[in-house]
């Protein structure tokens, strides 16, 4: 698999984390105690907005290590693990293109 494959996948999953991110913050808004809603519905619903919004830093995280990984693509170093300096497997850059560790030291 060549770079441009590589920055096309990563390209890929910017678009699906940002359309992520909207919808987890459309989800997040705040619940209006105006809703004609039951106290243990509000309830529900104030826990799956916690929820929601713990996806939301997740999601951003993601982003934001997505990003990195466009960047460092054509510097020398991208495709090694940062703790033990050996080559990633290609399959883990495609899968987790974020990932800048190998499978045994992400763990």
């Amino acid at each position: 698999m060549n770079e441009e494959e590589i920055k096309q996948k990563i390209a890929e999953e910017i678009v699906k984390t940002e359309r992520l991110i909207a919808d987890y913050k459309e989800q997040s808004k705040p619940v209006t105690l105006d809703n004609s809603i039951g106290r243990i519905s509000r309830m529900d619903a104030i826990n799956n907005k916690s929820i929601t919004e713990s996806a939301l830093r997740q999601a951003e995280a993601k982003l934001s290590k997505l990003h990195q990984a466009m960047d460092s693509i054509d510097k020398p170093g991208f495709g090694l693990c940062i703790k033990c300096k050996q080559p990633i497997p290609i399959g883990r850059i495609l899968l987790m293109p974020e990932s800048n560790k190998c499978v045994n030291c992400a763990r």
